[in-house]
């Protein structure tokens, strides 16, 4: 097992169940530590290559995933390799397609969905989950995916 997340640390979310979870923003300088074992990266672009294992969900700014099946299943890899590894989530900014994946991830880990996005602005950031179609995104998202 790796080492998890330093709770600490910016960007780390703390689902209810204790899993950690990192958001951050592509555009930003990677932050110093310990580097991911897993990230799901939410661009409308494949992202650059890194050292550690990735899922593109194609997520054009401001939006939603162009393929929500595929997002779903990504969002539940991270949620279950949470659990023992280090992952993390990212857009460009960190905050609306970031803070909308780490709402879902809150889903799966049993917030109820109209409470998700709440909980990800008191416990990550407070603009997190930018417009209403990804609050809405986050409320119809199941916890079956």
């Amino acid at each position: 097992m790796n080492d998890l997340w330093d709770p600490t640390a910016t960007g780390v979310l703390r689902l209810p169940s204790g899993r950690l979870v990192r958001g951050r923003g592509l555009r930003h300088p990677l932050p110093g530590g310990p580097a991911p074992a897993f990230g799901v990266y939410l661009l409308g672009k494949e992202p650059p290559a890194v050292s550690w294992e990735t899922r593109w969900v194609r997520w054009p700014d401001f939006w939603l995933p162009s393929d929500r099946a595929a997002a779903a299943r990504a969002l539940r890899e991270a949620w279950e390799r949470a659990a023992t590894e280090r992952v993390e989530v990212a857009c460009g900014g960190g905050v609306g397609r970031t803070g909308t994946a780490l709402a879902c991830l809150a889903v799966l880990d049993g917030v109820p969905g109209g409470e998700a996005v709440a909980y990800v602005r008191a416990h990550y950031r407070a603009r997190a989950v930018e417009t209403p179609w990804q609050r809405r995104y986050v409320a119809r998202f199941r916890q079956g995916g």
